[in-house]
């Protein structure tokens, strides 16, 4: 057994993207914050890979990047081939499936098995796939974190879309979540983010609520930070959707945003992108907003701090969240914030007309009449931003994320839990 001030960690995440979504960020942060206490990690990632601190082990598990952002649902040539999963992962892709989670975790069973012993415990980063449970029979020991039930993604999509073909297709995409539910109910521990998160996780993917344990994230302090040098863009709103898809909530937000241009000046930075013909593409058409609305993405997070910055109200118009990492970069920025009540949310955010403007989701008019008042009430933008600072730095740190999280790690490898 290790000792128990030093634990070798393999942390994985079958994508590791920094810019979009929330698994590059925290790999980055727990991997380094962990490290900081004096454990020994190692990340496993597979594309796009992560951006890590200096000095932290990094092993890249390259598989066929089929969703690439220069060339998505590519078709690989013949010579990228270089075993049966790389055939399995683009057979999965050609019958509309997503393959990721299932084949990273069949290179990590590879992986790891051949070198057990060199770990204390691996650390699976909502990946989920059979390969999880292949190490587990080799003998390592292995937690989860699980963000939040991908069921709900799936629902929410299915649920906003008319079209029968995409609706099949749809289901077919999100398949993945049934090996993930089935996975996680045998993990010997779940890490989620959220009391929303767990017990979502017990109800929708059936893992046993003594399995789970709820360690709060948070976000780099050195970076989002004040920034008082920076001057506000007058009527500037910054809202982050790392994709382009229904339970982001963009839709809403941009009629909420037409709304407020008939009575005052506004203008809007989404980081994320409209997809070709998509909801939110056709709905900046419809409303004629391509002169209010700016998309941006690919930028590191200095950038997203100075979006921050120069923003007089930031927006998290989420129909679901199982944390919210841009609410809280919002809220650690010194931004008035208006988010919905939907997930997590009021958890991070805290209390409406205390730390934040929380509104129903997908309520247009309710987030139109938030925003507008924000931007009109400049006392109350300097209330609200004030309280949420505080908040953010007393409640949410890595530093006592990676204490919980080592912590788990330490119960499943004293006890050898089953």
């Amino acid at each position: 057994m290790p000792d128990s001030s030093a634990l070798r960690v393999a942390l994985l995440s079958y994508r590791g993207n920094p810019y979009s979504g929330g698994q590059g960020v925290y790999v980055r942060q727990l991997s380094a914050a962990l490290t900081s206490l004096g454990h020994r990690v190692t990340v496993f990632a597979g594309q796009p890979y992560p951006h890590l601190e200096n000095g932290i082990p990094f092993v890249a598990v390259p598989s066929l990047d089929l969703y690439r952002a220069d060339d998505p649902f590519r078709t690989p040539g013949l010579r990228e081939f270089r075993n049966w999963i790389d055939v399995l992962e683009y057979a999965y892709l050609c019958t509309a499936a997503f393959p990721e989670p299932l084949t990273f975790s069949l290179r990590m069973r590879r992986l790891l098995a051949a070198q057990a012993g060199s770990f204390d415990v691996v650390h699976d980063n909502q990946c989920l796939g059979w390969g999880m449970l292949g190490l587990r029979r080799a003998g390592l020991p292995v937690v989860a974190s699980v963000h939040h039930a991908v069921v709900i993604d799936r629902d929410f999509e299915i649920a906003r879309e008319r079209n029968l073909v995409r609706r099949l297709t749809l289901r077919r995409w999100y398949q993945f979540h049934n090996m993930q539910d089935r996975v996680a109910r045998q993990m010997q521990r779940v890490i989620t983010v959220s009391e929303k998160s767990r017990r979502d996780i017990v109800e929708r993917m059936g893992v046993d609520p003594t399995r789970v344990r709820v360690i709060p994230i948070a976000v780099d302090g050195t970076v989002f930070t004040p920034q008082p040098a920076t001057p506000r863009v007058p009527g500037r709103v910054f809202a982050v959707a790392s994709a382009d898809v229904s339970l982001k909530g963009v839709v809403p937000l941009l009629h909420a945003i037409a709304a407020i241009r008939q009575r005052r000046p506004v203008e809007v930075v989404i980081l994320g992108e409209a997809r070709p013909n998509g909801a939110v593409a056709r709905t900046m058409k419809q409303l004629g907003l391509s002169d209010t609305v700016r998309f941006m993405r690919g930028v590191d997070e200095a950038e997203v701090a100075r979006q921050y910055a120069q923003a007089e109200v930031a927006v998290v118009p989420s129909l679901y969240e199982g944390f919210s990492i841009p609410a809280l970069q919002a809220m650690a920025s010194g931004v008035p914030l208006v988010a919905t009540t939907a997930g997590a949310l009021p958890e991070v955010a805290g209390a409406h007309g205390e730390t934040a403007l929380l509104v129903p989701p997908g309520d247009a008019a309710a987030l139109a009449e938030a925003i507008g008042s924000l931007l009109d009430d400049p006392p109350l933008r300097i209330r609200l931003s004030e309280a949420a600072l505080r908040r953010s730095r007393e409640r949410f740190s890595w530093e006592a994320t990676a204490r919980a999280t080592a912590d788990v790690y330490r119960e499943v490898v004293r006890k050898r839990l089953p």
